[in-house]
């Protein structure tokens, strides 16, 4: 099938992924008067009286926004917030079909990072929860920060920590599999973006305290010149080792590589000069860091990539879901370390010791049990 070309036809059949279907009819003047005036003014003044009650008497409860500036969506780039309407329908249509949570799409024309938060915290009364999406490196973190300072709802920037718990899953089994632990190994990071850092921090607070980053310059090192303040804070997290030099030099002699980064920038020779039986994840879409079938030929244990036509796919909808279903449930106001940690663990809890192989590492998104187990974990960790 050529999806891109069928995907455009079906776009302009649907003209949009989402629609609004009451929940009750409106067929008599008696359904009309409780559904809406004269009958609605009750519940209105039960809110005014207290503001938590919008979460029992409206679908405030249910409803997360997913919100855009349209400055990184997938692989294209700073397209705009209005071409980032597709995606962020589909966003919408996974929360509902994977996790049961309604979802609004919200794409803002501002690439003023003040702009943007205050627009998000000044609708925050409408939602439960909020998740950021394609937003571009640095800004994302500062945006993040912010609305997590000034919002009484839960804020999770998916492509920071979705990527980072799915990672995270797929990793300990991985391990699991070939025999070590989190803390016996070298992880080489490459992409020092929103999702490498993000998966760098829930790697350490998974007790992986071997991690190096890496971005185009190489090794990310305490007093190389250039480095941002979450690039410099990074380096004082990671690279126990003061690695100095390429990301070839970083592999070499590493247990495990995960590419958040650009295609083709690791070789089978690389991964040569990695320990015997590597783990390797290179997720850029849709073009690989290295393509499966050359890592294993080079000695890679265990492979996974963002794709869905090879094994091992570490996919963001294994996790976003079931952790909003868990944090609504749990009427949580904050998404914590604990939560993710949570929800890495009981994705990776779900692949047995019997199922565990280099072919099957991590749960596929159609796997019934996914959202239920990640949202279990989660509300576990709130109370």
């Amino acid at each position: 099938m050529d999806y891109a070309a069928e995907s455009l036809r079906l776009h302009a059949e649907w003209r949009g992924k989402l629609e609004t279907v009451p929940k009750m009819e409106v067929s008599s003047r008696e359904a009309l008067s409780l559904a809406y005036t004269p009958g609605v003014a009750a519940p209105c003044l039960e809110i005014q009286k207290d503001p938590e009650k919008s979460y029992t008497l409206t679908g405030r409860w249910n409803t997360v926004a997913v919100v855009t500036d349209g400055t990184a969506v997938l692989g294209l780039g700073d397209i705009g917030p209005e071409a980032a309407m597709p995606v962020m329908e589909g966003k919408c249509v996974l929360f509902k079909a994977f996790g049961g949570v309604d979802a609004v799409p919200l794409c803002v024309r501002t690439k003023d990072t003040d702009e943007f938060v205050r627009a998000v915290e000044l609708l925050a009364g409408s939602f439960g929860g909020v998740n950021l999406e394609d937003i571009s490196a640095p800004r994302c973190f500062a945006i993040e920060r912010k609305l997590i300072e000034r919002c009484d709802i839960p804020v999770f920037h998916d492509d920071q920590h979705g990527t980072a718990v799915v990672t995270l899953a797929a990793l300990l089994n991985a391990l699991r599999l070939t025999g070590r632990t989190p803390g016996g190994v070298r992880v080489v990071i490459n992409g020092a973006g929103a999702a490498g850092i993000a998966t760098a921090r829930l790697l350490l607070a998974a007790g992986a305290d071997g991690v190096v980053l890496c971005d185009r310059q190489g090794i990310i090192a305490e007093g190389r010149d250039g480095l941002s303040g979450e690039k410099a804070e990074m380096a004082r997290l990671t690279n126990r080792e003061k690695l100095r030099g390429t990301l070839a030099d970083a592999l070499r002699g590493a247990d495990v590589f995960i590419g958040v980064s650009a295609p083709g920038t690791v070789t089978g020779e690389m991964v040569r000069t990695m320990r015997k039986d590597p783990v390797l994840f290179p997720m850029a879409n849709p073009v690989p860091e290295i393509m499966p079938e050359e890592a294993l030929a080079a000695g890679a244990a265990v492979v996974g990539t963002g794709r869905s036509d090879f094994p091992n796919q570490i996919n963001n909808v294994l996790a976003f879901p079931g952790i909003f279903r868990g944090v609504f449930d749990a009427r949580a106001k904050a998404i914590t370390g604990k939560m993710k940690l949570a929800a890495a663990r009981a994705l990776a809890g779900l692949v047995s010791d019997a199922e565990l192989k280099p072919g099957y590492i991590i749960p596929t998104p159609f796997d019934p049990r996914v959202r239920d187990a990640v949202a279990s974990a989660v509300t576990a960790a709130v109370r």
